[in-house]
């Protein structure tokens, strides 16, 4: 059992909190009990389960390394307010920019990893199967993020890159989503796309906006002007996706 906040592994879990630290050793953290046992079920590529040992045998015997600490040493390595005492250290997924294999997401900026990942798991549950980030986007693979996508980010496909090598794979017609654009639910499209969401506080950018295909809006009432970007999305997702008028 570990029992020091300074071993070797332990001192590298929390460095996972560090984007940098995540992209030099292709790895992020998963925690919770039902994530772990989730990904173990996906046969993701996994490389060690660290657990308590209150949560061991959930875990054992498994075709993974387990690893076992302190409830301690596991508060020192938990974002976690009440830790469930399991998590796992996870390869992350190719990322390499690929071609849409049909109506996607292009994050232009969501500067939250909570927004991130809520729309990481909406994207899943809709259809939307590869998401697009650029900019100053969060990390999808921070912890907040992760935790916020409910496994999601292991059923579509995740890409950061460049706006215009990002251009460059998607052939599909832009929508962008500003307050400006037309009611959504008065459109009924023929044709998969490319949703464009913004930054929370300054929205799509011009360079996006000029090149938008179709703008669209959701309405509001009660002198509501605008909806967090990930609520926003889940709503525009399913509309474009379940109503499905031509763009010319």
């Amino acid at each position: 059992m570990i029992s020091s906040t300074q071993n070797t592994l332990i001192k590298e879990i929390r460095s996972l909190k560090d984007k940098k630290f995540r992209d030099k050793l292709g790895v992020f953290v998963l925690e919770g009990i039902k994530p772990v046992k989730e990904a173990i079920e996906l046969n993701l590529s996994i490389r060690e389960i660290i657990c308590t040992e209150k949560t061991f045998s959930l875990f054992s015997p498994c075709n993974y390394k387990v690893e076992v600490v302190s409830e301690q040493v596991f508060k020192s390595i938990s974002e976690e307010v009440t830790p469930q005492g399991a998590l796992a250290i996870v390869y992350k997924m190719p990322c390499d920019i690929e071609k849409a294999s049909g109506s996607c997401l292009l994050l232009d900026g969501v500067s939250d990893p909570a927004n991130v990942g809520a729309i990481i798991r909406t994207a899943a549950a809709s259809g939307f199967n590869e998401i697009y980030l650029t900019g100053t986007c969060a990390d999808a693979y921070s912890q907040k993020a992760v935790r916020s996508s409910m496994s999601g980010i292991f059923r579509v496909k995740v890409m950061r890159g460049e706006l215009d090598e990002i251009l460059s794979a998607i052939d599909l017609p832009l929508v962008v989503a500003d307050m400006n654009g037309q009611d959504v639910f008065n459109l009924k499209l023929d044709k998969e796309v490319c949703l464009v969401i913004g930054n929370e506080a300054n929205g799509v950018s011009d360079f996006l906006k000029e090149k938008a295909n179709l703008t669209v809006k959701i309405p509001m009432q009660n002198g509501v002007e605008s909806l967090n970007a990930a609520v926003s999305a889940g709503i525009l997702m399913y509309a474009l996706k379940t109503r499905p008028c031509p763009i010319k």
